[in-house]
């Protein structure tokens, strides 16, 4: 099977997202998006994350019906930061012989040199990039690359959380059902 892996923190998971998800999916004709949310996000540092079974939980909502879609809360139990090097190796321990391919936006692949053991990483994974607002899809010395084009949604978790808390609508930028779990459980309000 191709699968490809789309990590992050999805706090929370928005229609950009599923859109690019969705995208790198038909045109890199993979059999399964797997959406893997970090735990522990390295790249985060202190920030305030909404708790994991949350984060989880929207990212099942949001995928429910979609069936080359899946959540995979593998991190879960992972101690210390939720590294992509891993993240991909335990994929390969789970799922022998499948070939994977990580989803990533072209502003996110200009910072994978910087990444923990990225050589390891284009060993374990093909690189699926989608071109970002402001950003082009740069030549790396990565292994297999693969270009997506995608329409262009420039929506961001940090902005969908400060609509939350100044008691703005989020309508048509997640899904309703990510949308209704929010209010429910009152994330995002200070």
């Amino acid at each position: 099977m191709r699968i490809g892996v789309f990590g992050g923190t999805f706090d929370p998971v928005h229609l950009g997202h599923l859109i690019l998800a969705e995208q790198c999916r038909e045109q890199g004709r993979l059999d399964q998006v797997l959406f893997v949310p970090a735990a522990r996000p390295p790249n985060k540092g202190d920030d305030a994350i909404t708790p994991f079974l949350h984060r989880v939980e929207m990212l099942a909502l949001a995928v429910a019906g979609h069936p080359g879609f899946a959540v995979d809360p593998l991190e879960k139990e992972r101690a210390g930061p939720s590294f992509t090097v891993d993240t991909l190796a335990e994929l390969h321990r789970r799922h022998p012989g499948d070939e994977f391919w990580l989803l990533l936006g072209s502003d996110t692949l200009a910072d994978l040199p910087h990444w923990r053991e990225p050589a390891r990483i284009a060993e374990l994974a093909g690189l699926m990039v989608v071109e970002r607002p402001g950003t082009t899809v740069p030549e790396t010395g990565f292994g297999r690359l693969q270009r997506v084009q995608s329409p262009r949604i420039d929506i961001s978790s940090r902005d969908l959380r400060r609509r939350v808390a100044e008691g703005r609508s989020i309508r048509y930028l997640v899904p309703r059902a990510v949308e209704a779990y929010i209010q429910d459980k009152h994330l995002y309000r200070v």
